[in-house]
């Protein structure tokens, strides 16, 4: 699907406290380049909004948003502790349902999955979080950037990049796509194979294990109650 001339097409990223800043932040910069549209940050609250030490303020109280063409909800820590609020996925459930594109990055799936989004679905996230996914009716997908239908999910953190190239690239198309990936200067060389559980050491793997078991127990429960709370 590409813009028409003339069109304004609407973006709206659902940020919440605590979030992981680059799942929101590399994603807007991309997308936010989009023509002929608006990108709207909203929060639960409005005003400002505190993630991994950044303060982004200003923000729109996301019921005082009456429709969008893409909802994107990033992730974070709190993931599953926010997926709790009813209020909050209450109001990305009411904005997907009018969207032409559902989307999120990392454990932003979860909270898709929270608002009763992912059922019978599959869905891309945080590969040491993945497997809370069906929790919420939902497959998790392996891949980088995955599409279910008109509900596109990056996995974790700076596949956010990825994905928000993938969804300019269908709205706006592939030339003008490659066009800001030159102007960004996006070429990702990273400095270590170890971004994911395939590349890295079994040391490195090791090393990260235990702060993965710990966190997992605490966002399992919490992943839990969420879907308890998930609409019929």
């Amino acid at each position: 699907m590409h813009t028409e001339a003339g069109t304004t097409f609407r973006t709206v990223f659902a940020i919440w406290p605590g979030m992981t800043h680059l799942d929101f932040t590399g994603p807007h910069q991309v997308l936010s380049r989009l023509p002929r549209s608006e990108t709207i940050v909203a929060s639960p609250d409005g005003g400002s909004v505190e993630a991994d030490g950044l303060t982004f303020g200003g923000t729109t109280r996301i019921a005082d948003i009456r429709s969008c063409d893409l909802i994107c909800v990033p992730g974070g820590v709190g993931a599953t502790k926010i997926a709790q609020d009813i209020g909050f996925t209450s109001e990305i459930r009411r904005l997907a349902g009018g969207a032409r594109y559902i989307t999120s990055v990392c454990t932003g799936s979860l909270i898709l999955g929270a608002a009763g989004l992912l059922r019978d679905k599959r869905a891309a996230c945080h590969w040491a979080y993945a497997d809370l996914l069906p929790l919420f009716g939902a497959t998790h997908d392996p891949a980088r950037v995955a599409r279910d239908g008109n509900i596109i999910t990056g996995g974790g953190v700076t596949a956010g990049i990825d994905f928000a190239f993938t969804v300019l690239a269908e709205i706006a198309g592939e030339d003008f796509a490659k066009m800001v990936q030159l102007g960004l200067e996006y070429a990702p060389a990273p400095p270590f194979e170890s971004g994911h559980p395939d590349l890295a050491s079994q040391a490195t793997r090791d090393s990260y294990e235990p702060m993965r078991a710990k966190q997992l127990a605490v966002r399992r429960e919490e992943a839990k109650a969420a879907a308890l709370l998930m609409p019929a």
